[in-house]
């Protein structure tokens, strides 16, 4: 359980408080969303929608850890799965869908038109690559543990280091910044990174008092309407933490230019996911049973191997830097069947595994099918770290 049981009053109670804790969570994602697209023109556009991540995702580390720290091995497979089906599945093609409609909004044509990755985005794209083939082994062993934990952290580390290796977006494009982040960019040196990090860090302290009662909140409604604990914490638990970044990224996604980054965004919290928050469950589980502990996930490969091959799609579908309309509408109905058909989970499998295979077989008949693979080593050798101070 994520909680004690609440009376009737309480739950109702503890529901109301939603007033509060939405909006609170709804500014915090548009503060934190200003100083990452002012950061941007100071450091790599990937390091700054990096540390969004973070800070977006913090409310689902909070239902995780909870869940780990009482040892319920299957709602915490359910949510950390739940998750990153939710980020592939819905989120992408909620950006792309977002976008489209903006695009006719402005009177624009092509409705069905594809988003354009920069050739820096490939960074993000690989870097979802290790994790995934890590997980592959994870799944072959059937345990989650704290060496994994380890190795899980180390590719992120090793993530954040190449991001830091791509150089800020030039000055000329600031153009194209929202109200917000043109005003931060305009400021003294001295104040505007004073500004941006003060931006982060409020978004980030108003995500921390607001996250625990707004979940708190969503699960006294979700009690209110009669929604199993499971359901919750598989399908509706992982919308509500991952909220914030929805919000932040169809503030791009409707903006000229800037769908790519929203995309972005998203992928770089499925890294965060697949890294950093999956190396902290053996990590609470082993402190909440006294001693180092591995997990044991034998019973639930196939939850576990449903979410990677999904990734793995998603990775080889943008590994050509763009998302076409076919893909977001594919990834998005095959994930409202998941929801529709929960059973269906080794069926899916196979439709995913399947769409897979065709992905990476027409890397024959399209030219930069796996186009991001090539380019990912010319961007490591163009841009030598940078020098301090």
């Amino acid at each position: 359980m994520l909680g004690p049981d609440l009376s009737s009053e309480e739950t109702r109670r503890t529901a109301m408080s939603a007033v509060w804790t939405f909006p609170t969570i709804l500014s915090s994602s548009f503060i934190v969303a200003w100083a990452a697209e002012a950061a941007q023109f100071y450091i790599s556009q990937g390091l700054a929608l990096a540390l969004l991540a973070w800070v977006q995702v913090l409310p689902e580390f909070a239902v995780e850890a909870v869940i780990a720290w009482n040892q319920d091995i299957a709602l915490m497979t359910a949510n950390f799965t739940g998750a990153l089906r939710l980020l592939t599945g819905l989120g992408w093609p909620m950006i792309w869908l977002v976008y489209a409609i903006a695009r006719r909004r402005r009177g624009e044509r092509d409705f069905f038109t594809r988003i354009d990755l920069d050739q820096e985005h490939a960074v993000e794209v690989v870097g979802l690559t290790p994790a995934l083939l890590y997980f592959a082994f994870i799944i072959w062993k059937g345990s989650l543990g704290l060496i994994d934990a380890g190795v899980l952290l180390a590719i992120y580390a090793s993530y954040l280091f190449i991001l830091n290796r791509i150089p800020p977006k030039d000055h000329e494009e600031a153009g194209d910044a929202g109200a917000v982040p043109r005003f931060l960019i305009g400021l003294p040196a001295p104040w505007r990174a004073i500004s941006i990090i003060a931006l982060f860090l409020l978004g980030a302290v108003l995500l921390y008092l607001a996250a625990h009662p707004f979940l708190k909140s969503m699960i006294g409604l979700a009690t209110m309407l009669g929604i199993s604990q499971f359901v919750f914490v598989q399908w509706v638990a992982p919308f509500l933490s991952e909220f914030p970044e929805f919000v932040t990224t169809s503030y791009w996604a409707r903006s000229r230019g800037k769908a790519g980054m929203a995309l972005m965004n998203m992928a770089s919290s499925n890294i965060n996911q697949w890294t950093v928050l999956a190396a902290m469950i053996p990590i609470v589980y082993s402190f909440s049973v006294g001693h180092p502990a591995s997990i044991p996930i034998t019973e639930h490969r196939t939850e576990v191997l449903l979410t990677v091959l999904q990734g793995a799609l998603g990775v080889v579908l943008l590994s050509n830097f763009n998302f076409q309309a076919y893909e977001a509408l594919g990834l998005l109905v095959l994930w409202v069947a998941q929801f529709f058909f929960p059973n269906l989970r080794e069926e899916m499998c196979w439709v995913y595994g399947t769409w897979l295979v065709i992905e990476i077989a027409s890397v024959f008949w399209r030219s930069g099918r796996l186009r991001a693979f090539v380019v990912f080593p010319g961007l490591w050798a163009a841009h030598p770290p940078r020098p301090r101070g």
